[in-house]
């Protein structure tokens, strides 16, 4: 007759790991709450877009009633009509403005933020000062200034003068940003490729912008975001031809009222490149690649 010996797996495990298994047990009950309520409130902030995107797909008289309509026949009719409202051009000239002035924001940026951090140059404090006050003055006081220039020049509702004024408005923060990622990269770095004879293009193009890289998507896709729904200067700089999205938005408001489903239908189409560009870039928006780097 044999007897089955099995040994106590609670009896042979470490004291400490049945505490650790117990106290798990015991934060079970809490974690399961904590995450009921983080999809709660992140439900909450996202209802408000899913709504918008519901009603881009209603009829007007669905989209105005109350209490609201939840079942309903989609219809494409709204994009139709935004379309025919001439949504095209705004929309070209929005990503036309975004791209440059954020092209141009990296290019004069990335430089002068690895003069400021890894290659010092004097009174660095008072350059960084300087890029951060032009943050510092309200819009409202530099826009008829900026207006009066603008205008002697000819270059009223002219889509490069939101180019131009949207690189300026950018420019400081990227500085920052970019700054703040350089300082993570290893000054070792560059010493050891200078020993190995690179020279110093070569060790910013081959050493520290691959390091950098979730630095500089994050810097863009901040310019991006700024760039693109930025309304005061696109409202007082342009009339027709240099219209973007967030001026022609506001076309749908009238003293006849709303008309809810083609403002959602607009709002779709005006923030679905943001969107994507946050979708592209969100494998590059991890910080502290560069640590680690010297064993």
């Amino acid at each position: 007759m044999s007897t089955d010996i099995r040994p106590d797996r609670t009896a042979a495990e470490p004291a400490e790991q049945q505490s650790g298994n117990k106290i798990r047990r015991h934060r079970n009950p809490r974690q399961g709450l904590l995450t009921a309520v983080t999809w709660i409130i992140a439900i909450g902030f996202f209802f408000p877009v899913l709504w918008m995107v519901l009603t881009a797909f209603k009829q007007e008289s669905d989209a105005a009633t109350n209490p609201p309509t939840f079942f309903f026949e989609p219809t494409l009719q709204q994009f139709r009509d935004v379309f025919d409202a001439g949504i095209a051009t705004p929309l070209l000239n929005s990503l036309f403005a975004t791209i440059v002035s954020t092209i141009l924001v990296l290019l004069l940026g990335v430089p002068a933020a690895f003069a400021l951090s890894l290659r010092p140059v004097r009174k660095t404090k008072d350059a960084l000062f300087f890029f951060i006050s032009t943050k510092m003055l309200p819009i409202v006081a530099a826009i008829i200034p900026l207006y009066v220039i603008v205008g002697e020049i000819g270059m009223l509702d002219n889509i490069w003068t939101l180019v131009i004024l949207y690189t300026a408005m950018n420019l400081p923060i990227a500085v920052w940003m970019m700054r703040s990622f350089f300082l993570e990269v290893p000054g070792e770095l560059l010493e050891a490729a200078s020993i190995d004879g690179a020279s110093l293009w070569t060790s910013v193009r081959e050493v520290i912008l691959p390091l950098i890289s979730p630095g500089i998507a994050a810097t863009a896709l901040i310019c991006v975001i700024f760039s693109w729904n930025e309304f005061f200067f696109a409202v007082n700089m342009t009339a027709v031809n240099a219209q973007t999205m967030p001026v022609f938005l506001t076309g749908f408001m009238s003293g006849q009222g709303l008309y809810w489903a083609q403002l959602s239908a607009a709002s779709v189409l005006a923030a679905l490149p943001v969107v994507i560009c946050g979708w592209i870039a969100q494998n590059k928006l991890v910080r502290g690649l560069s640590f680690g780097a010297i064993k």
